[in-house]
């Protein structure tokens, strides 16, 4: 992630817990299923872009024996992220403030779960984490992936994508986005905030860039087996994919 996208999460970052939720409930049984064997192998779990905490606690609870190696370098979400860190999750995850692809891992992974982030790295990025997680993962170890559904770079209408009720107030998380000359895409975020009656008591703008990113794209950068878990571009639900090394077997 750049420095640029961590701003961009911290003029958010009061808000994203409201999104995490809906991810967390969205993405959380997929993700289950895919760390089902994880509990069977050695190494520390690594979460790359872990936000507020909401699929931290889901690894934890999947994996209860798992060391959890937290990334997460917006201040804002780490905040969060550090306060629910209580029992026995105090002592199982070390919360690290590096941005990938360069932050220091551990010798050996027995998972890595790079939700919702993938996009905001390159391919020349992202070809050189896949490789350094590859190289460390266990025998038995996988890589599981969340993409955003954008796999070309095209004009994309502002719609509303969350909206929630907080008390009295209404939240409602606008997002967009439009092709940039160099293939990326800009995104455009924007929280409005409404009172009982309708009305518009704040707004919140943000953005960042984004680089899309499908399956076919994390097999050919990673060299790994990739397989699809659920969810197809369009469909409303999340896209989820595993990648392994074939070559590693228990």
């Amino acid at each position: 992630m750049s420095g640029e996208d961590v701003g961009a999460y911290a003029d958010m970052a009061e808000f994203y817990e409201l999104v995490a939720e809906q991810q967390a409930r969205r993405s959380g049984p997929l993700l289950r299923q895919a760390l089902s064997g994880s509990s069977a192998v050695a190494g520390t779990l690594v979460e790359i872009g872990s936000g507020t905490g909401r699929i931290t606690e889901i690894i934890a609870d999947t994996v209860p024996a798992a060391d959890i190696l937290a990334v997460e370098p917006a201040p804002g979400m780490r905040a969060v992220l550090t306060s629910r860190l209580t029992g026995d999750l105090r002592s199982r995850v070390t919360v690290s403030t590096e941005a990938a692809p360069e932050l220091a891992l551990p010798r050996r992974i027995r998972a890595a779960v790079v939700f919702g982030v993938a996009g905001h790295l390159d391919a020349r990025a992202r070809t050189r984490l896949w490789g350094r997680l590859g190289e460390r993962l266990v025998p038995g170890g996988v890589i599981v992936v969340e993409l955003m559904g954008v796999r070309s770079n095209r004009p994309l209408p502002e719609v509303c994508q969350l909206r929630s009720h907080v008390g009295d107030l209404t939240y409602e998380w606008w997002v967009g986005g439009t092709p940039e000359p160099d293939g990326a895409m800009r995104f455009s975020s924007r929280w409005v905030v409404r009172d009982p009656a309708g009305a518009v008591k704040r707004e919140v703008r943000g953005g960042y860039r984004w680089h899309a990113v499908g399956v076919e794209e994390l097999a050919r950068e990673s060299g790994l087996q990739v397989e699809p878990l659920g969810g197809r571009t369009g469909s409303g639900l999340p896209e989820v994919a595993v990648l392994h090394d074939p070559r590693k077997v228990h």
